[in-house]
Order: structure tokens, then C-alpha cells, then sequence
């Protein structure tokens, strides 16, 4: 009887601890993803700077490219540069849009790509996707998941709060996006997989009921330990389906509507993942999230990131255009205006100022 199974697309080396940036070279040479150190280095002008000051004694045969920004001219700018070398690999040093242009660039040249975080923002360290402003706004690229993460949590703790703050919103959000994906499944039969929806609930679990704080070691190992789980949920099902669903919307619907004035990825996410619980009628689950997030100093109401009831309202309203196509809370109640406004009523009731 034949043995069925499948490979799961996912990185051969997550090395997430302290002091892991002082061994990276030695790591990907034990690993045989770089044994001549050969390596592309994207970094940032900003803390990348300060970070190749580090560790570049240790990586001599590695060349250093510094990105100005997250644009898909900024990436195709970074592979044009790289593909004249003779690499082993490329590394993105930095935050969400470095790594971002680096798993674009290595894709384009038909290089592995190893992703070092600086911060823990949201979870695209891990994901098989580049998210790039362009000429229309910001696109979604798929790549290749990262042959390799590497976490080093001295450096996650100098990096400003907010950033760690951003990321245990977008966790705790695939909680929301899985309860969504599991509602098209009985709706519209939208197949699940399996494996995936228990991956990125897992990591949002983790760090849901994880009693620790943002200053200490073991609370930040589990988050990054989550946000790369909720990358490789994402390859596994070929989308973003995992972690993301109506608390998804309505941050997208925050950056369309009101583009200057957006709160970070995470904190948008977090704040819709505990109104869409709420919506849905999970709401003794939505007032935890919200005492988790605030726990946490993450916003769950809207005017604690600046706007009104009003703007809130009108993001929810319009949140369901950002994804045509996909299926969750927001689309399967269809609230109008004045249904949202007295929902969004109960649910500040219910989780205090």
C-alpha cells in the first residue's frame, strides 16, 4: 500500500535566541547554505548600518547593498545589483521592508534568501509572499519561503516597543482569520487545510495565552517562534488564508481610506481580529483578546489610534472590497451602516474604555 504524504515548504534552519546574529556566518556554513560566505547582504541605511558594523569581520566574503526603501524599485534596483556577483545566498538584514525587497530580489536571480529580522512587526519574516509599494499603491508578490531565519532577541529588544507591540497583534489575529476560514468552509465549502489552520491557530494561541511581557525573553521567543509558524501556515496552504480574514479587511480598509493617517500593520489587525470575534458572537473570546491586547498596550478601540467611531465605522463598511473573493465575518453578515454603529455600540460596552 503506497505511503501518502507531502513536503512542507519550509525554511531548513529557524535559529531564534540570543546572540544568534554573532554566529550567523558559522550557522550557514554548518548548514551548507553558504560554506564559502559568499552572501548578498541587503541592510538599511539605519540600524543595518549599525549591524554590519558588527558582524561584517565575521562574514568577510559577503557584499553589503543598502536599500533606501520598500518599493518593487527598490527590489528589482537589488537584483540587478546582485546578479553580476557569484552568491550563495542573499540576506536580508533588517525590518518588514528590507527583508521584503531581499525575498523579491533573491527570487528574481534564483537565490536562497535568509531572512534576519530586527524587529518582530508582523509575520511576513517567514512568508512565501513580498509586500511592495508600486505605482498602484502596494502589491502582494509570491516568493519562495526563506531558506533560513535567524532571530536574535538582543537585537528584537533594542528595537522600538511598538515594533514588538505590532507583532502580538498580528498573531493573535490568525485566532480571527482561522474562525473566518472555518465559517467559508461551512458556508461556502471552502476547503481547509487542515495542517495550516492548526499552525497559525496554534501560534496564535501561543501567544495569546502566553502570561509573560514584551521585555522578557521567553514571551518574545515564543512570538517569533509564532510569527514564523504563521509564515509556514501560509506555504502550506498557498495563501494567506491562515492569517488573514476580516481583521485583515478592515486593516487594509485603514490604509486605503485613510493613508497617511494608518496605525501599524499589527495594531490594526489586533484591533479588528477583537471586533470581528465580537461580531461573530464569540463575545466572551473578543473581550479576552482585548484584555490580552491591552495587556499588551496595543489599541482595541479605534480612537486610541486616532480615529473616530465614524472612520471606524466606515473602514468596517468598506473592509470587505480590500479582499474580493474571500469569505468571512464581514461579508457573511452583510451589517449596513447603522447595524455596524450599534455592534461597534455593544462592543465598547462590553470591553469598557
Amino acid at each position: 500500500m503506497p505511503v501518502l504524504t507531502r513536503l512542507i515548504p519550509s525554511p531548513l534552519v529557524v535559529d531564534i535566541r540570543p546572540g544568534a546574529l554573532d554566529d550567523l556566518a558559522c550557522v550557514l556554513a554548518d548548514e551548507r547554505i553558504s560554506h564559502s560566505g559568499r552572501l548578498a547582504v541587503a541592510v538599511s541605511g539605519g540600524s543595518g548600518a549599525k549591524l554590519r558594523e558588527r558582524i561584517s569581520p565575521s562574514m568577510p566574503g559577503a557584499t553589503w547593498y543598502e536599500v533606501g526603501g520598500g518599493t518593487l524599485d527598490d527590489a528589482v534596483r537589488l537584483a540587478g545589483d546582485i546578479k553580476a556577483g557569484h552568491y550563495d545566498a542573499v540576506v536580508g538584514l533588517g525590518g518588514g521592508k528590507i527583508i521584503d525587497c531581499a525575498k523579491f530580489a533573491a527570487a528574481r536571480v534564483g537565490l536562497p534568501l535568509v531572512a534576519v529580522p530586527t524587529n518582530l512587526a508582523h509575520d511576513g519574516l517567514c512568508s512565501p509572499v513580498a509586500t511592495l509599494d508600486n505605482d498602484a499603491g502596494r502589491g502582494s508578490y509570491g516568493v519562495p519561503n526563506p531558506i533560513a531565519v535567524v532571530i536574535d532577541l538582543d537585537v528584537i529588544r533594542e528595537a522600538p516597543v511598538r515594533f514588538v507591540r505590532a507583532g502580538i497583534g498580528d498573531a493573535v489575529s490568525n485566532i480571527s482569520a482561522i474562525a473566518d476560514w472555518e465559517l467559508a468552509n461551512r458556508v461556502k465549502g471552502e476547503r481547509i487545510d487542515g495542517l495550516a489552520a492548526a499552525m497559525a491557530r496554534q501560534a496564535g494561541e501561543a501567544v495569546l495565552r502566553h502570561p509573560g511581557g514584551i521585555g522578557e525573553n521567553d514571551f518574545l521567543q515564543v512570538l517569533a517562534e509564532a510569527l514564523v509558524l504563521s509564515g509556514i501556515a501560509m506555504s502550506v496552504s498557498g495563501d494567506s488564508r491562515p492569517s488573514s480574514g476580516a481583521c485583515h479587511e478592515i486593516n487594509h480598509a485603514f490604509d486605503l481610506l485613510y493613508p497617511k493617517r494608518a496605525a501599524a500593520h499589527g495594531e490594526q489587525c489586533g484591533l479588528g481580529a477583537a471586533f470581528a470575534m465580537w461580531l461573530r458572537g464569540a463575545h466572551e473570546e473578543s473581550a479576552y483578546m482585548a484584555e490580552v491586547l491591552r495587556r499588551h498596550g496595543l489599541p482595541v478601540l479605534p480612537d486610541e489610534i486616532g480615529f473616530t467611531t465614524d472612520e471606524f465605522v466606515k473602514a468596517v463598511e468598506f473592509a470587505p472590497e480590500t479582499r474580493p473573493g474571500r469569505y468571512t465575518i464581514l461579508e457573511h453578515l452583510d451589517l449596513n451602516t447603522e447595524q455596524i454603529k450599534d455592534t461597534y455600540t455593544d462592543y465598547v460596552k462590553a470591553i469598557g474604555s
